[in-house]
């Protein structure tokens, strides 16, 4: 296993952002590094320990999706590879791990969608009987498959602040009427295409949330990352109708389990308040979040 890298520090082109996973420098004016590192962020907070490998294969991840994908929606690939953009010295810190990308003007909604009801569109369902203003029947139970896809956006939210989920009809105040229709429609195409295949592999992508960016054409297209355990969530079919009779969380790929294991823990006698610091995450969870990611890009690649 390669070392774990948490922060890259790469000194030869400029820091633009830290996100959560992904540190993004300059490439000249007209491109993007992205390095993802291994960190990883559980209700909007960074936790302390990384998670070995966990970069090198989210980025494995989206960029066999946005090969999958590319008859769909064009994305923000140039083909070229991140090495070049960096010294010798610095190749350790980005290789396997790294996308070199146009730079993109960013649309600020996230586009949301779910094939199944999961997180906080169970939580807005049980009150509402609706998420992000989409009726659906009633009687749906947590992990119910809906009865189609629904388009759920939410709106980017500031470094350490929750997105925020919003009606369609926010999205259209956002970005003008033609572009949210555009993104409602790929943000469908590609999730019900990639659903599909994931399905043939054993895999139940529950929902996912796309990033989407518009080039100097005023091109819409797909960016960040795509499909990954980090944007989606991944079940394994087998697990999933005995939790479901159940009313339990699906078995998972992704980070349902560090999530599950933070909602349980206690700091002086009480739960963890979801702010930073995070609790430190033991050893074997550590371990076994490493171990899933591997499993969902095995079987995904199989």
């Amino acid at each position: 296993m390669t070392q774990a890298l948490h922060t890259s520090a790469l000194t030869s082109l400029p820091l633009l952002a830290r996100g959560k996973v992904r540190d993004n420098y300059a490439v000249g004016k007209d491109k993007l590094l992205m390095v993802a590192s291994d960190r990883l962020s559980a209700f909007d907070v960074i936790l302390g320990e990384p998670i070995p490998g966990k970069g090198a294969l989210l980025t494995q991840m989206a960029l066999f999706w946005f090969d999958k994908l590319g008859h769909i929606c064009p994305n923000h690939l140039t083909g070229e590879a991140p090495e070049g953009a960096v010294t010798a010295l610095e190749i350790p810190q980005v290789t396997g791990r790294s996308m070199l990308v146009k730079r993109l003007k960013p649309i600020p909604v996230e586009a949301v969608v779910r094939g199944y009801l999961a997180g906080s569109g169970w939580k807005e369902y049980q009150a509402t009987q609706s998420v992000c203003g989409v009726a659906l029947p009633a009687g749906l139970k947590n992990a119910s498959k809906l009865p189609e896809p629904i388009f759920t956006p939410a709106a980017k939210a500031e470094a350490g602040e929750h997105d925020e989920n919003i009606s369609y009809e926010q999205v259209v105040k956002v970005v003008g009427p033609e572009l949210a229709a555009q993104i409602k429609k790929l943000s469908l195409e590609i999730y019900t295409t990639a659903a599909a295949y994931a399905l043939t592999k054993g895999i139940i992508i529950a929902d996912t949330k796309f990033e989407f960016g518009l080039d100097e054409q005023g091109t819409l297209t797909l960016m960040d990352e795509v499909l990954t355990p980090d944007s989606s969530r991944y079940w394994p079919v087998e697990g999933y109708e005995q939790a479901y009779a159940a009313g339990q969380n699906p078995p998972s790929y992704d980070k349902q389990f560090v999530r599950d294991w933070l909602e349980g823990v206690r700091i002086n006698g009480k739960p963890w308040d979801k702010t930073p610091p995070a609790p430190r995450l033991p050893e074997d969870v550590i371990a076994k979040t490493a171990a899933k990611y591997q499993e969902a890009l095995t079987r995904l690649t199989a």
